[in-house]
């Protein structure tokens, strides 16, 4: 499975880069999350708990970032096994551009299952595979345009530990 697709988010392309490099960020934004720990050197290790058609599984896996070009693009990758249920692996790479005093974010994602997952159909994995990458990039916009009615996002020259203090605020995790 793969798609694209562009959406336009009212932060800069620093802070929307800053955003994907953080576990707490992708804790809230990815669908299902119940953990994300790691670093953008190391990788992530993430625990997600997903509903696939009529099969519910526990997926823990890797992320990691590669093809980094700072404030620009990244190639996000990911694979997790779920038991019984199979395995999901697949990819988005992700592009910003300053654009309208904000960011255009782009991306192209790409998808694969096996497994009992594999056996649901290509519909049903291709609908809910759109459907995750859709409800990453609204959450990720959500968190990134969500400090607008509290209290404004720091700016791209302010300090690093003031850019993680306000990440951590605003995903309740500090």
């Amino acid at each position: 499975m793969q798609m694209s697709d562009t959406r336009q988010i009212a932060a800069s392309p620093a802070q929307v880069y800053a955003a994907l490099l953080s576990p707490e960020v992708l804790e809230a934004c990815v669908p299902g999350a119940q953990q994300v720990t790691g670093s953008p050197e190391e990788g992530f290790e993430a625990t997600v708990v997903q509903k696939v058609g009529p099969v519910k599984a526990t997926f823990k896996g890797a992320v990691t970032l590669s093809d980094m070009v700072e404030n620009e693009s990244l190639t996000i990758s990911g694979e997790g096994k779920g038991g019984a249920a199979g395995f999901a692996k697949g990819g988005a790479e992700v592009r910003m551009t300053a654009k309208d005093g904000g960011t255009e974010l782009s991306y192209d994602v790409e998808a694969k299952v096996g497994g009992k997952l594999a056996q649901l159909g290509s519909r049903i994995i291709d609908g809910f595979a759109k459907k995750m990458a859709d409800q990453f990039f609204s959450n990720l916009q959500a968190v990134l345009e969500g400090p607008a009615e509290a209290g404004e996002a720091p700016a791209d020259d302010a300090p690093a530990e003031e850019k993680r203090n306000w990440l951590k605020r605003l995903t309740g995790k500090g």
